[in-house]
């Protein structure tokens, strides 16, 4: 056994044996609840038989065949080291305590819990097991291994677990089936989400294995799947566990319909596409706006076999944008950044290489209520004026936009204002090059992996190339790029991230300054901003959800109007393509597309697309 996990162990022992010391739970709830919403208020009521978004009569059967883009040596995606198969497909393989409704943007019912029971003022819980939870080997799922997996998340997983369930003061098993959970303050009612929502891992599986090595190793699991096959780096295949042991619960019934789910890996995006059309695997949602405007054309398409659709997602967007490498001097300037992120001409890029499928992100929390796009509040007014000074004037005005151009892709007069921008800042152009007062020029270097971004990134390039600046562009492989990422060796990268509906300690490790520096953090840019921190801990507090809506507001309009990066684009819908294969609800969740989950195998369409014909 590794010198960590005896560590670790010896620390698990410590606690399930030993009352903490470090704190005095406060005074619990009269009665455990059958729910939780950190705002009070959750959809379905005790006994509820399923969720809405279901067919509770949806046959079980048949496979559902998915891509992924790049490749994996590990299927343990809760740590920093190796390349790891997909978080949301490993996830099939293992139960949280509580599960998320999809219709609701932050309510979770029981699942390894029985129930939840919470203090008054949030400063512990405490969760039930439900006697019959069962690991896939049969052995039953204990408050030792709620203990386990938090240590070790906490302790030694990647950069976002570890710091979702920093708020931890102690966690024990008060007894084989009951978890008890101190936080480190009080009142945060977002917090409990995180260790809700934790998958649990099997203690007595990484007994003698190091939590901190990539490897092969399926962890030992309790949810609806297990991994059947692995093709390292090429592909992976859950089968569904006709033993699983809460098939039966309202929170699972007519969910994880597939006999088996299978993972293909693809290095490239245009080939990826190709074998969709090919018939490789059977659902994609579609990222490329050219591919999704020009590409779906084909015997197949013409045939009826594949469909198409946009769906709604009530989720925000999440952020995707050119990120710049704050830890670098040159970016330190706010005017500096101001100015690269004039030479990005959004209207002509959607123009000629977007279809017009986008619009212009403005927002870390687009296309969700959290974006601040009104004028601000007098409750945001009021919690902005705490930090005047410290953040932009332009915050207290109008909401942000992101200057626009009329797509002709003639910008001489932005660019002028990006050139007087960056002479404030002490760069001027000498002999055709930016350079600062010492001579030295201003070089930027562009880093991604994907050949597809090429088109996108060397517009920018030329315009800032306009400005005097040393522009170059750099494509690796997967791997290089994931290591050069995660070590923050970079000046510009082009990233997306997915939040959550109501996003919490996450935001921690996109934009917290405890996050800058840590080895393979979320926090790309590298912000250190003490009003962002601020902001991002007043979200976690928030006890209702005007107060959250209101901090997340401040948020958003803080980090927009400090040009920590540069917004690139985002689509309202979901768009999905998939071979017409299977059935689907009558109602749709709102905040997932949930093919994985609620679609179902439809023998007699697939044997009709087999044949040639439209179901």
């Amino acid at each position: 056994m590794s010198s960590l996990l005896t560590i670790l162990f010896r620390t698990t022992a410590i606690l399930l044996s030993l009352v903490t010391a470090l704190a005095v739970a406060a005074p619990l709830a009269a009665a455990p609840q059958p729910a939780f919403s950190p705002f009070g208020d959750t959809k379905y009521p005790p006994g509820f038989e399923h969720f809405d978004y279901v067919d509770p009569q949806a046959p079980k059967g048949g496979r559902l065949r998915l891509a992924s883009l790049g490749t994996f040596d590990s299927l343990n995606p809760y740590i920093v080291r190796g390349l790891a198969v997909v978080p949301a497909h490993m996830a099939l393989t293992f139960d949280s305590l509580l599960t998320p409704s999809r219709d609701e943007p932050d309510s979770f019912y029981p699942l390894l819990a029985k129930s939840i029971d919470i203090a008054p003022d949030f400063s512990a819980v405490t969760f039930r097991l439900n006697p019959d939870a069962r690991f896939a080997d049969g052995t039953p799922v204990t408050a030792a291994d709620v203990v386990f997996t938090a240590t070790a998340m906490r302790e030694h997983g990647d950069p976002d677990w570890s710091r979702r369930l920093a708020d931890i003061a102690a966690i024990e098993a008060t007894d084989p089936l009951t978890v008890h959970v101190h936080f480190k303050a009080a009142n945060l009612h977002t917090v409990p989400i995180a260790i809700s929502t934790m998958p649990v891992m099997s203690a007595a599986w990484w007994r003698g294995r190091d939590f901190e090595m990539p490897g092969l190793d399926a962890p030992l699991g309790s949810g609806p799947y297990r991994v059947a096959r692995v093709d390292a780096g090429r592909s992976i295949t859950f089968e569904r566990r006709a033993d699983y042991w809460a098939r039966d619960l309202p929170v699972n019934r007519g969910r994880f319909n597939f006999d088996t789910i299978s993972v293909d890996y693809y290095r490239d995006r245009d080939v990826q596409f190709e074998a969709f059309k090919a018939g490789a695997y059977d659902f994609r949602e579609e990222f490329t706006a050219r591919i999704w405007a020009r590409g779906y054309v084909g015997p197949a398409m013409d045939a009826g076999l594949i469909r198409r659709d946009q769906v709604a997602d009530e989720r925000p967007t999440g952020i995707q944008a050119f990120f710049l490498n704050l830890r670098r001097g040159k970016f330190a300037d706010v005017r500096v950044r101001r100015a690269i992120g004039l030479a990005f001409d959004f209207e002509w890029s959607n123009k000629a290489l977007f279809f017009g499928a986008y619009e212009r992100m403005a927002s870390i929390f687009e296309n969700s209520v959290l974006a601040a796009h009104d004028n601000p509040t007098p409750a945001e007014l009021s919690l902005l004026e705490m930090y005047r000074g410290r953040i932009p004037d332009a915050v207290f005005g109008g909401p942000y936009r992101p200057a626009r151009t009329d797509g002709s892709g003639v910008i001489r007069e932005r660019l002028k204002v990006a050139r007087d921008l960056l002479a404030q800042a002490g760069w001027t152009v000498v002999d055709k090059r930016l350079v600062n007062g010492a001579g030295e020029p201003f070089a930027l270097e562009f880093l991604t992996f994907e050949p597809a971004f090429a088109r996108i990134i060397q517009p920018i390039m030329d315009n800032l190339k306009r400005l005097g600046i040393a522009v170059s562009y750099r494509e690796v492989d997967i791997t290089t790029f994931q290591t050069r990422v995660d070590d923050f060796d970079f000046d510009v990268t082009s990233a997306r991230f997915i939040l959550d509906a109501t996003p919490t300690t996450e935001l921690r490790d996109l934009w917290g300054s405890g996050m800058a520096d840590v080895p393979g953090s979320q926090n790309l840019g590298g912000i250190r901003d003490p009003v962002v921190d601020a902001l991002i801990e007043r979200m976690i507090a928030a006890d209702n959800r005007r107060d959250y809506m209101t901090a997340a507001h401040a948020l958003d309009r803080v980090i927009m109007w400090n040009d920590y990066f540069i917004p690139q684009f985002y689509k309202r819908g979901r768009t999905i393509a998939w071979w017409d294969r299977f059935g689907r609800p009558e109602t749709e969740p709102v905040f997932d597309i949930g093919h994985i989950d609620t679609w179902w195998f439809d023998a007699a369409r697939s044997a009709a697309v087999d044949a040639g014909k439209a179901p």
